[in-house]
């Protein structure tokens, strides 16, 4: 009997009303999930980078001749870091744990006209168009940059292009690893084609990055190193 009665508690407790309201809270809910869901579309890209940045757990930092000197009796481990350290002195480096890398210029490359080479960072007028291209025309973008004080792997491209506020591109590419030395490394980008047409003509506002995903052996850094420029594609005669 004392089974049955609280059957029959909790049975009323269903009718009055327990069950509905969550079911309406759970509705609630929904409706809150999916409204913050929507809105976070419109998030950036870096916002998503930055969180996973957060959530990485580095492991103690040692210099590049620390690294090289460790597990010598792994004879698999030690011709993989000298095929990746090259012709590096290791005593030349240097006993610094930061990596470095160092963008120099940025080169625009189009067929039938001089090569654009801009300086980084930019020191002209943020306002105006630091470049220039005709419609419809090809170009390809060349980077320059130095590897100091340690090994970068996973160097990568971001590039985000914007026309009066709206996002129109976004493309990213893996650039490789790097080891330091003294001369400047250049990596050329895959030719692209300007927009044409009436409606893509006008001025462009683009956020190019290089992201800096250092592995040193097992551990892990995330540097941003960020270059802004303006694309401008009116129909132009060169």
């Amino acid at each position: 009997m004392g089974f049955d009665d609280n059957n029959n508690k909790e049975e009323e407790e269903v009718k009055k009303g327990g069950v509905g309201d969550s079911d309406s809270e759970m509705e609630h809910e929904n409706k809150v999930s999916r409204q913050m869901s929507e809105s976070s579309m419109y998030t950036t890209e870096d916002e998503d980078e930055d969180e996973n940045v957060n959530k990485l757990e580095l492991g103690p930092q040692c210099s590049l001749k620390e690294q090289f000197e460790k597990d010598k009796d792994d004879e698999s481990l030690r011709r993989w870091k000298e095929q990746l350290l090259g012709s590096v002195d290791i005593n030349a480096v240097g006993e610094s744990l930061d990596p470095e890398v160092k963008m120099l210029s940025l080169e625009i490359k189009s067929p039938g006209r001089a090569n654009i080479v801009l300086p980084i960072p930019e020191d002209g007028k943020p306002k105006s168009p630091w470049f220039v291209l005709k419609e419809g025309s090809k170009y390809s973008l060349k980077f320059t940059f130095q590897v100091n004080n340690n090994i970068v792997t996973g160097l990568k491209y971001t590039n985000t292009v914007w026309k009066t506020g709206i996002k129109v591109d976004s493309m990213k590419e893996m650039i490789g690893a790097f080891s330091p030395q003294t001369e400047p490394y250049t990596h050329e980008m895959p030719e692209e084609i300007t927009p044409s047409g009436i409606f893509a003509r006008g001025s462009y506002s683009a956020r190019t990055k290089v992201i800096m995903f250092l592995i040193s052996f097992f551990q892990r850094i995330l540097i941003y190193h960020p270059i802004k420029y303006v694309l401008y594609t009116p129909e132009l005669n060169f």
